[in-house]
């Protein structure tokens, strides 16, 4: 039992004060850890969707901790699901791109339940979770496994302090992860970029000592050299922590980041669809 409060733990109770809507706890696959949560969004009518994928390096995390961001973004008013999946020493690479994949079909199938828009779903990430929803949205074969296609079923994707380009690998934990090295490379999102990916909002800390910030303006510099979209915000207020934390009121002053993520999401779930973008259901018609 804690003996006093968490830092996340305060942000929490704090979003749960401000909610104006009740969260929903959901199975989507077999697993213990096959649960998400849906935050909807503060308004009726079918609504944007974001799916958060939370960090904690591909061994730690909860979909409790993320509360906070839940409600922030529903009070924005776009629907957000933030699934629970299973992590290191349980699973490796791609354990836990298999069950974002579930997450994401589920979502698609089922969030209208909920008041979200399955035409109009991003894919967003913290950190490890930033490189989960990298490799859904540039390798296709995760989505395309569970008959979804990233150019087709993702308007955008989010990544916030994200690995998106990090060998060598130096850590050994990291190297039980990703597995030999001779497969290494196709961990590394940045390898499967192409012309067709979704347009990204790259954000992070300029003094990031987690995640080299080099990430970020790598994965969009390759973006942008293929054709794509990529937009880039580096915060000087914020660090790894912070910046995700900076969606909870008490640090929003740190950086705009919360203004920034729903602004390019809203943008970019408008309901006219980019061009050659064709809805889901015209795909299979």
């Amino acid at each position: 039992m804690k003996a006093f409060p968490s830092p996340v733990d305060l942000l929490n109770v704090i979003a749960r004060i401000g909610a104006t809507r009740p969260l929903s706890v959901v199975r989507y696959g077999r697993h213990p850890r096959h649960v998400l949560d849906i935050y909807p969004a503060a308004k009726d009518g079918p609504s944007p969707v974001i799916v958060f994928f939370y960090g904690g390096g591909w061994e730690d995390g909860e979909r409790s901790d993320y509360l906070f961001v839940g409600h922030a973004l529903a009070e924005r008013g776009i629907t957000t699901v933030i699934p629970d999946y299973r992590v290191f020493p349980e699973v490796r690479f791609p354990g836990f791109l298999q069950d974002a994949a579930e997450a994401m079909r589920w979502t698609v199938d089922h969030i209208a339940e909920f008041g979200g828009d399955p035409r109009r779903v991003i894919a967003m990430g913290h950190s490890a979770g930033a490189h989960i929803a990298a490799m859904l949205a540039f390798d296709r074969q995760w989505l395309l496994e569970l008959d979804l296609d990233a150019s087709v079923d993702l308007r955008a994707i989010i990544g916030l302090a994200g690995p998106y380009d990090f060998l060598p690998l130096h850590s050994r934990t990291l190297k039980q992860i990703f597995g030999p090295e001779n497969g290494l490379a196709d961990t590394q999102p940045i390898n499967f970029v192409d012309a067709f990916a979704p347009p990204a909002f790259l954000a992070t800390g300029n003094n990031d000592p987690s995640v080299d910030p080099g990430n970020t303006i790598r994965l969009a510099e390759r973006m942008r050299s293929v054709g794509g979209e990529a937009e880039t915000k580096l915060y000087d207020r914020v660090n790894h922590r912070t910046l995700i934390g900076a969606f909870a009121p008490p640090l929003r002053f740190l950086a705009p980041v919360l203004d920034d993520v729903a602004g390019f999401a809203l943008k970019h779930t408008d309901q006219q669809l980019p061009p050659g973008r064709p809805a889901a259901q015209e795909r299979s018609a």
